[in-house]
């Protein structure tokens, strides 16, 4: 099975999952990233890998128009039956990486917490800057990999061990070099820890019980530092949670 084949099956399998998930349906991130882009009514806006639409969600009650992509059909199915009485959003099957639109098409583009998913970042920021208009916003929200090399591979191993469909969660370096290179320039960033209920993480991307304890003890057999660093907590011989690290950007293009 082709590599996008295999993300398309992941999100279609489990895409009722990412409407309850607590992780994007209800993080912190999304009241704030509404308080960074400041939308308006006559801006047109896109959402990237809109997964289960949170966001395209609450960019609709402030915009004129949303456009809601996906490269899962299935997924954009769920997210217009999910917000059906949201009337502005145009649900469109497309590839992050080879966007089906104008140039200088949006005045607002949007990706969250999916980016780590894309084969090709490089591209994937190369399009969303195309269909950017000059002067206009570009807020990124995603899985990141430390600098140091040791912590990076720990996490990356670890999420593609989880879930078939990761690509790689990049560093911010790495992110600050592509927007450098795609006239985009940071205006806004912040980093956090993002705690992940272990049970309701685990279970969104797995069923087989020989996988999950593959996961589970390849956090367990981890090196003290690196259970500090993600702050693995553990409840007798379960594991309860662990926190990774998340940036959101905000640009402008130039």
């Amino acid at each position: 099975m082709k590599e996008k084949d295999i993300i398309k099956s992941v999100f279609s399998k489990n895409r009722n999952a990412y409407v309850t998930s607590s992780t994007h349906s209800n993080g912190l991130d999304l009241p704030q990233l509404m308080k960074w882009i400041k939308p308006s009514k006559n801006m047109k806006a896109l959402d990237i890998a809109t997964g289960a639409g949170h966001v395209a969600k609450q960019l609709s009650m402030y915009v004129d128009t949303v456009y809601a992509t996906d490269i899962t059909k299935e997924m954009l199915q769920t997210a217009s039956h999910h917000l059906a009485d949201y009337q502005n959003i145009h649900y469109i099957i497309a590839d992050a990486e080879n966007l089906p639109f104008l140039d200088r098409s949006f005045d607002l583009v949007t990706c969250r917490i999916a980016a780590h998913h894309f084969l090709n970042p490089q591209a994937f920021i190369k399009e969303t800057s195309r269909v950017l208009k000059s002067g206009r916003k570009f807020l990124l929200i995603d899985n990141i990999s430390p600098e140091k090399p040791k912590f990076e591979d720990f996490i990356n191993n670890l999420e593609k061990m989880r879930d078939r469909s990761h690509n790689r969660s990049l560093r911010i370096s790495e992110w600050e070099q592509l927007f450098q290179e795609n006239q985009l320039t940071i205006s806004r960033s912040e980093t956090k820890k993002k705690t992940l209920p272990y049970d309701e993480w685990i279970n969104r991307t797995l069923a087989s019980t020989k996988e999950k304890n593959q996961v589970m003890n390849y956090i367990k057999n981890a090196p003290k530092d690196i259970q500090l660093y993600y702050q693995v907590t553990t409840n007798k011989s379960s594991i309860h949670s662990i926190s990774i690290d998340e940036w959101m950007v905000l640009c402008q293009k130039d």
